[in-house]
């Protein structure tokens, strides 16, 4: 355990004065929108190809978007199922993307999107009842996420296929659930409800209802956002007095781990995890006023705001982190130069690759 501490101090104490003393550790990049004043990034695979939603020239309203990655404004609309509005939520690696879109009856169905922007996309329906979301697609075509069954709002997989053959996740006894996020073992996690509250969820994937309660910080409500390939599982959880984002055990046994905050904040949520175990999100203080953070995997506490990471020229506040690749590239979104919310996406400069790099083995070698 000594010898694990030391190496961690040692990668911590090699970071933080690059960071304090760089004049960039990340590029910024603003991704833009589709004509609106308004973008948001939600997700980035490893290729660096990105998707969110964006508002038209044409109207509020969003439409799903495949960003241009260089920040040239190549943004491509990848439309609705006929209807007014759309949002594009995750990508995996081969280019696929799911999210939601109205329809032309006006209700929200999950979507697998035609990355071609030439709108063939394809409607992914329900459990019975009249919406649906897909929020994850694995890099297997996997799809889950959430729709309606009568009363009931359960977690579910869907057919990637569009048949409808859709398979009910249920919940943890209450009546309603989402899967969050699936990885590329078949793992899901998300939340639902129960008898003691809304809480953070390993869903059983064959739909037998052996679904896990993961638990809280001491609380009553937790959710789970995202899972890695070594099934290490973040969201956030309440305690008898605060929300911080939270790092699970994935065995239900509620070891959790509290990441806690940035100073002067009050609460914290954990949005996406890597494959190396970078854990992105955001915090926020008393007003909801928010930033975005880069949090330590260790609940130790050295959480970064990635704004003290980029460069203050270039005008830019980061709001949310909402993904990161096994690359260490961010997404997500922030205020503008021109005072808007746009899409961003943060690039470590060479330097921090370096250092991330070493963080990456050293947890590597903890897990083992």
């Amino acid at each position: 355990m000594k010898t694990h501490t030391f190496i961690y101090s040692l990668v911590i104490a090699l970071f933080l004065p690059v960071c304090a003393n760089a004049n960039v550790v990340y590029q910024v990049i603003d991704l833009g929108t589709l004509g609106g004043n308004y973008s948001c990034a939600f997700s980035i695979n490893d290729n660096g190809q990105i998707v969110g939603g964006s508002s038209m020239s044409s109207g509020y309203k969003p439409h799903a978007c495949l960003f241009d990655s260089t920040g040239g404004g190549a943004n491509i609309d990848l439309g609705t199922l006929g209807g007014d509005e759309s949002c594009a939520l995750s990508i995996n690696n081969s280019g696929q993307i799911v999210g939601w879109s109205r329809n032309k009856y006006g209700y929200y169905h999950a979507c697998l999107f035609d990355s071609t922007g030439n709108k063939l996309n394809k409607d992914l329906k329900t459990l019975g009842g009249l919406y649906s979301y897909a929020i994850s697609v694995n890099n297997n075509g996997q799809v889950v996420g959430f729709a309606t069954k009568n009363s009931t709002r359960p977690a579910c997989l869907f057919d990637p296929t569009g048949g409808g053959a859709n398979k009910d996740l249920g919940t943890l006894g209450g009546n309603y659930g989402q899967a969050r996020s699936i990885n590329n073992i078949g793992q899901i996690a998300g939340w639902a409800a129960s008898s003691k509250g809304d809480r953070a969820c390993l869903f059983d994937p064959t739909g037998g209802g052996a679904n896990k309660d993961l638990g809280t910080l001491g609380g009553y409500t937790s959710r789970a956002s995202s899972i890695n390939d070594t099934g290490q599982i973040v969201g956030w959880a309440t305690s008898p007095s605060y929300k911080h984002a939270c790092l699970f055990d994935s065995t239900g046994h509620s070891v959790n781990i509290d990441l806690g905050v940035i100073p002067g904040y009050t609460d914290s949520e954990a949005r996406a995890i890597n494959n190396i175990g970078q854990i992105v999100g955001t915090a926020l203080d008393s007003s909801y006023n928010s930033c975005a953070v880069l949090f330590d995997p260790t609940g130790g506490g050295y959480n970064i705001d990635l704004n003290t990471l980029i460069d203050p020229a270039c005008g830019w506040y980061l709001e949310d982190a909402y993904s990161i690749n096994n690359s260490g590239w961010i997404v997500g979104i922030g205020i503008n130069p021109d005072g808007f919310e746009y899409a961003y996406l943060l690039i470590p400069e060479p330097a921090t690759i370096l250092l991330l790099g070493l963080g990456a083995l050293y947890l590597k070698k903890r897990r083992k």
